[in-house]
């Protein structure tokens, strides 16, 4: 007999599955399909911690079962290869991204293969392999066709220093966040695709998702659907005119004075020239401000006056035209009506630089406040005054339209998507520009392939590094032979994690981006599982993507991914933290009042939980508790080798999944894995055993009714919890099934075997070895059926009933199942029973308490 041993168990049958391909997918059959994804990692030089195998191990678990209820399973893995970390790399080393990026792949996938994922490798994608971008390239020609894709001068911000754009959260106070370098927003050149069109099916198609609620919300309130009109201000002396969208014309009599954003088109053309010098010198301050900076409530409110002044078209008052920085260029129009009486940040901006303010809304007589937000009746507004909210909104409306200056118009906070970046490490875009004007190549002309570079930054002039590669920018229009220039911005990151669901369903097929009959049967994606902080940006492109490959009649579902799950991150281990004063410890409330009170560190031996509560052993004293995101910088990163060293890669699984509800966000605790790995152990024991413990594994033996019963509450239990992602909960019913199991005499075959298979989802190697054990001729458990459930064996064949006395139990009894709820045979059984017999005799029963099922109570007297 032999100790249970993952350091020779996991290796060997790692080697089998990869050696056999046993996790190979069939094409598109008549098996039922199950299509389970993993939102595919970046593999970054610092490898896995312990939180990326969370959401890995829910996935694989699921389509370990799937493939033992008969399900065809898609269960794919790849690499969202390009992008910054890598290109920063090459700046600081001169590597080139490709020997870092491959030899960052190679550790990821010898990491995921050290954890047993049931992955076809065969299928495994990677977005910097131009067999791949060569069809990010293709779609990207689809976008351009369907007048999706265009070019734009969009303002970005500018690191002259560092040479590159920034992206707003890199600007801190108008500086570069690495280096404090100056910062400018100036407009560049920049490839833009137009999700704006898609906005209304977006919003649609969220309906009928099983995406966690919150997630679509997002996602709605990202798209920023709002229904108002579009108002025409003429421009006082000046044949230009303003355009604003508001969702509330009903204001419209209110409207005191107008705000342009400082890169509003028309700044430069309406300022007076006694107001140049002072416009043009805060448009130069706004530039080196974020958006984020720009948008702070709290703010200061700051603006200018351009000497122009607008046209209310209700009134044909005149009112000023200011430029403030709290407008932003790429919202709505770029230019507000500003009715300072029912909106607090116009209210603000008119009271710094006193300007007129109309409320057009009656508040309730109570109201103390500024600006009016609420309902109520309409004021101040002609035609308008006396009526509500939204018949004012509908008669004016019809007045705008019937007098030719506004119309009812919906508008959407979704921006176009800004689609290029000044890097190296990217998909090049298929374009050529030919005098001077943008050209699509044509699909021939794939791959066009990245040329080899040893300069990795842009140029100081904010030219792309692939500027510098002059003998691949110079090239020649395949269809007219006239000389071109190649594009060389490239794509950003999100452009190749768009569409990798859909290389994985024919990842060698050569005549598009996905082969039609393996799209028809395996979309959409039934399950995908992944961070919570891609609940926007990466969820709405794929999902533009998609759709306009359906629109195309590249796929064949509107939407990619039919139920989604956030894992919740996994955070360091739990510290607590205990107080002192004067060198002893002192509770949480002394610590608040008391002077000099030091924090310090103590060990999770020297606490213990009272409740919800820490305290330090044998003391009152309480303890701090809190655990934080795993970071290098708080050396609080977990390694899975170094567990998988220790314990093993199943119990690495196990734990992960043991420790709390798949969405919710968990402490680690190394004491976790030794707990689940003590009962791996067990299991093994009870089957095979050791030097220590004799197997209860009898070949021969019959299971009797109650082996049977234990047997299926775990079958049920594990099954019903598998389908609803309950993984702890499960995991908790097969810990129940070998703690039972232990106290039997021996254990039939027939209950080892449905236990083993039980148990093969979430700990694959050693339920491998365990079934080989018991004389499996397979080649693996992994297709084996899985357990039946057999209701039969659940039926209880008599109900015990605990006797009370005044309260107090006297006696149990066991009652014939079909007997459990007749009141007089239950109470004439206990009445029988010699224990309550001497409590009732020479004593008078006042009260006969019957609960069916569950307890009987003699109140005597």
């Amino acid at each position: 007999m032999s100790s249970y041993d993952p350091s020779e168990i996991e290796p060997k049958w790692q080697k089998h599955w990869l050696k056999q391909k046993t996790f190979k997918t069939e094409k598109a059959s008549d098996k039922p399909k199950y299509y389970v994804l993993d939102m595919f990692p970046y593999p970054s030089g610092s490898g896995l911690h312990v939180g990326h195998p969370e959401g890995y191990t829910a996935t694989d678990i699921l389509a370990r079962y799937k493939r033992m209820n008969g399900f065809n399973v898609l269960h794919p893995i790849g690499w969202d290869a390009f992008g910054l970390p890598a290109e920063q790399y090459a700046v600081k080393t001169g590597t080139h991204p490709r020997e870092t990026t491959e030899k960052n792949v190679n550790v990821f996938r010898e990491q995921l293969q050290m954890l047993g994922f049931s992955y076809d490798w065969d299928r495994e994608v990677n977005t910097t392999d131009p067999d791949y971008y060569k069809w990010t390239q293709w779609i990207f020609l689809k976008l351009y066709e369907k007048g999706l894709a265009y070019e734009d001068e969009a303002p970005v911000n500018w690191c002259p220093e560092l040479g590159t754009v920034l992206a707003n959260e890199e600007v801190i106070d108008g500086k570069s966040e690495v280096g404090g370098f100056p910062v400018v927003r100036k407009p560049m050149r920049q490839w833009v695709l137009k999700i704006t069109e898609y906005a209304e099916k977006l919003l649609e198609g969220l309906d009928d998702l099983e995406w966690p609620e919150s997630t679509k919300e997002m996602q709605r309130n990202w798209i920023g659907r709002s229904i108002g009109a579009e108002i025409e201000f003429q421009v006082a002396k000046h044949d230009e005119q303003l355009n604003v969208f508001t969702t509330r014309p009903d204001t419209l009599f209110g409207a005191t004075y107008m705000v342009l954003a400082p890169e509003h088109h028309l700044v430069r053309d309406i300022t007076t020239s006694e107001q140049r010098k002072d416009v043009e010198e805060y448009v130069l301050k706004a530039g080196l401000k974020s958006d984020l900076e720009r948008q702070e409530e709290s703010k200061k409110k700051t603006g200018v006056f351009t000497g122009a002044y607008a046209i209310n078209p209700a009134n044909n008052q005149e009112i000023p035209i200011w430029v403030a920085d709290y407008v932003l260029a790429h919202y709505g129009t770029g230019a507000i009506m500003a009715v300072p009486g029912q909106d607090q940040r116009d209210w603000e901006f008119a009271k710094t630089f006193d300007l007129p303010i109309i409320r057009t809304v009656q508040p309730p007589e109570d109201f103390e406040g500024e600006a009016y937000v609420g309902d109520g009746i309409a004021i101040n507004s002609d035609f308008l005054n006396g009526l509500e909210i939204t018949e004012a909104k509908s008669k004016i409306i019809d007045w705008l339209e019937e007098n030719g200056v506004g119309e009812k118009s919906i508008n959407y906070k979704l921006r176009d998507w800004l689609f290029s970046r000044q890097r190296y490490w990217g998909e090049p875009f298929p374009i050529i520009h030919v005098d001077g004007k943008p050209k699509p190549l044509p699909e021939s002309e794939l791959p066009v392939t990245l040329p080899e570079i040893d300069i990795y930054q842009p140029t100081k002039t904010g030219e792309p590094p692939l500027a510098k590669a002059e003998n691949w920018v110079k090239t020649t229009d395949p269809e007219t032979g006239k000389e071109a220039l190649r594009e060389t911005n490239t794509m950003p990151q999100w452009a190749g994690s768009c569409w990798y669901y859909l290389r994985y369903i024919s990842p060698e097929f050569d005549g598009g981006p996905v082969e039609s009959d393996e799209e028809k049967y395996w979309m959409p994606v039934d399950l995908y599982v992944g961070g919570s902080e891609h609940s926007v940006l990466h969820l709405l492109y794929a999902r533009f993507w998609h759709k306009v490959l359906y629109d195309c009649g590249v796929v064949s579902t509107p939407e990619p991914f039919q139920k989604l799950v956030h894992q919740g991150m996994i955070l360091g281990e739990m510290e607590y933290t205990a107080f002192k004063q004067n060198g002893s410890y002192v509770s949480a409330e002394q610590a608040e009042d008391g002077e000099e009170i030091t924090r310090e560190r103590v060990s999770e031996t020297d606490v213990e939980k009272r409740g919800e509560n820490f305290f330090l052993k044998g003391t009152d004293f309480q303890v701090e508790s809190r655990a934080h995101k795993m970071s290098k910088s708080r050396g609080n990163v977990i390694n899975p080798d170094d567990v998988v060293d220790q314990y093993g890669a199943d119990s690495l699984r196990l734990y992960e999944m043991f420790m709390g509800p798949l969405e919710q966000v968990k402490p680690w605790s190394t004491k976790g894995v030794e707990g689940v790995n003590r009962f791996l152990n067990r299991a093994w024991r009870l089957i095979v055993g050791d030097e220590d413990e004799a197997s209860l594994l009898s070949k021969d033996a019959e299971p009797n009714a109650d082996q049977l019963k234990v047997l299926h509450e775990a079958i049920k239990k594990v099954t019903d919890d598998i389908e609803n992602l309950r993984f702890n909960t499960a995991i908790s019913a097969l810990m129940i099934f070998v703690n039972e199991a232990k106290q039997w005499e021996e254990l039939p075959s027939e209950i080892a075997k449905p236990f083993v298979k039980l148990l093969s989802p979430f700990a694959p190697h050693i339920a491998e070895e365990l079934w080989s054990y018991l004389g499996s001729e397979v080649s693996s458990i992994s297709y084996e059926p899985w357990p039946e459930l057999n209701e039969a064996y659940l039926v209880e064949k008599s109900i015990s009933y605990p006797v009370q006395v005044n309260g107090k139990v006297r006696a149990n009894i066991e009652v014939p199942a079909e007997k459990a709820k007749d009141k007089n045979y239950v109470l004439g059984l206990a009445k029988e029973q010699k224990n309550i017999q001497r409590y009732l005799d020479e004593t008078t029963i006042i009260k006969e308490i019957f609960v069916p099922e569950r307890i009987i109570n003699f109140v005597v007297k």
